[in-house]
């Protein structure tokens, strides 16, 4: 076992390579963990050198973030399938929206298989954005090193470290989306990447955001439902004992109106009407990812409204226990993640938030309210649609 100190190294295999990343946890804050692929110049080449919660797999699945929960990040490389103009891969961790400083982070480890482990000093350290370490060539061979460089600023800082582009914010006061700078190209320049490394978190305090149309428009909308596993076994484990299950009302602009989830085997379809389909259903909470509801973006001129909830199929609900959270991508505009768990809430089902079709932008409004169930939601919303029991 080769155990590092900040800047020292060691060599390691130039197959494929596992790295653990683990961390005590911040209560209210999240510490969100990427990858930076990196040229001779330490900078990335565009949107395909960052891996991070948004973008888990880059290079063909040559890099992949394989986990990601509150304390804990796992990686996988294989360095031999790396071109030779990479010359690095770098890892780093950054406190979202500098809500606090590292050094409340009391325990922060980086393990890379092969047997290396480096833990990283964080006492007195008031940095918010942090390079964990770096697997770099030398001499044709592959080492990593541990590096505990830390960044005043958060994000920002780090970005323009690795040459990514900080674009001015697109609606005050929302946080600026970062951007990749494309790869240099003779003629004609590069346009701008619109990949975002930031996320905007509605809440109480900013409740709405509205998204403008860009000239290619929305593309594919991606709604993502996901719980942390916890630990001990207890009901919010994501174990066999739990199905948290994402779905939607819709309305389209010509009045027509449906629900979109598992229960039923009400799926959707994206490329005809609803434009709204649930990509399978986690029934276990088994899958790293969680559940995913994809929107026909090239169609958002026919959509109306689209209300997105999640109930708990099985077991008493205890919302704030799930830790749950809902991620919205939409590609070109930073994301948005509404908490499930900040009121708590008995009820088995969570109006989450609100999609509305405003003059061609995208509304989206937190809501996070409990119901008894899917009439209680339609009444309280107007969807004015009637129900009856169903099953998976």
């Amino acid at each position: 076992m080769a155990t590092l100190v900040p800047g020292g190294n060691a060599p390691v295999a130039s197959g494929q390579l596992r790295v653990d990343i683990n961390y005590t946890p911040i209560p209210g804050v999240d510490i969100d963990v990427s990858a930076f692929v990196l040229n001779a110049s330490g900078k990335v080449r565009g949107d395909g050198d960052m891996c991070f919660y948004g973008q888990t797999s880059v290079l063909g699945g040559v890099l992949q973030m394989t986990e990601a929960a509150a304390g804990r990040a796992v990686f996988t490389v294989d360095l031999s399938r790396l071109e030779a103009a990479v010359e690095k891969v770098a890892l780093s961790a950054t406190i979202h929206e500098n809500k606090a400083s590292f050094e409340r982070v009391s325990q922060l480890s980086v393990a890379v298989s092969g047997g290396i482990e480096a833990q990283l000093p964080t006492t007195g350290m008031k940095e918010t954005a942090l390079i964990l370490g770096e697997f770099y060539r030398r001499q044709g061979e592959w080492k990593f090193r541990c590096v505990a460089q830390g960044f005043n600023g958060g994000l920002e800082p780090l970005a323009k470290h690795f040459g990514v582009e900080v674009a001015a914010p697109a609606t005050a006061p929302t946080p600026a989306p970062v951007q990749a700078a494309p790869t240099p190209a003779p003629a004609p320049p590069a346009a701008k990447s619109t990949i975002s490394l930031s996320k905007i978190t509605l809440d109480k305090t900013r409740s709405s955001i509205s998204l403008e149309k860009t000239a290619g428009g929305f593309g594919e909308i991606k709604v993502n439902l996901n719980w942390n596993k916890g630990s001990g076994g207890g009901f919010f484990s994501r174990n066999k004992s739990v199905d948290l299950d994402v779905g939607c009302l819709f309305e389209l602009q010509d009045g027509d109106k449906g629900v979109v989830q598992a229960l039923g085997n009400c799926f959707g379809s994206l490329s005809g009407r609803p434009y709204i389909q649930l990509k399978g259903d986690d029934r276990t909470g088994s899958v790293a990812g969680g559940e995913w509801m994809h929107i026909n973006g090239a169609k958002w001129g026919e959509v109306k409204r689209i209300l997105i909830f999640a109930f708990i199929y099985e077991g008493a609900p205890n919302w704030k226990e799930t830790d749950g959270i809902v991620t919205i991508y939409i590609p070109g505009q930073p994301d948005i993640e509404v908490r499930l768990n900040e009121e708590g809430g008995r009820e088995g089902m969570c109006a989450i938030a609100m999609l509305e079709n405003v003059d061609g932008a995208v509304k989206v409004s937190r809501r996070v309210d409990f119901h008894r169930g899917h009439a209680a939601v339609d009444k309280a919303y107007g969807w004015g649609m009637n129900w009856r029991a169903g099953s998976k």
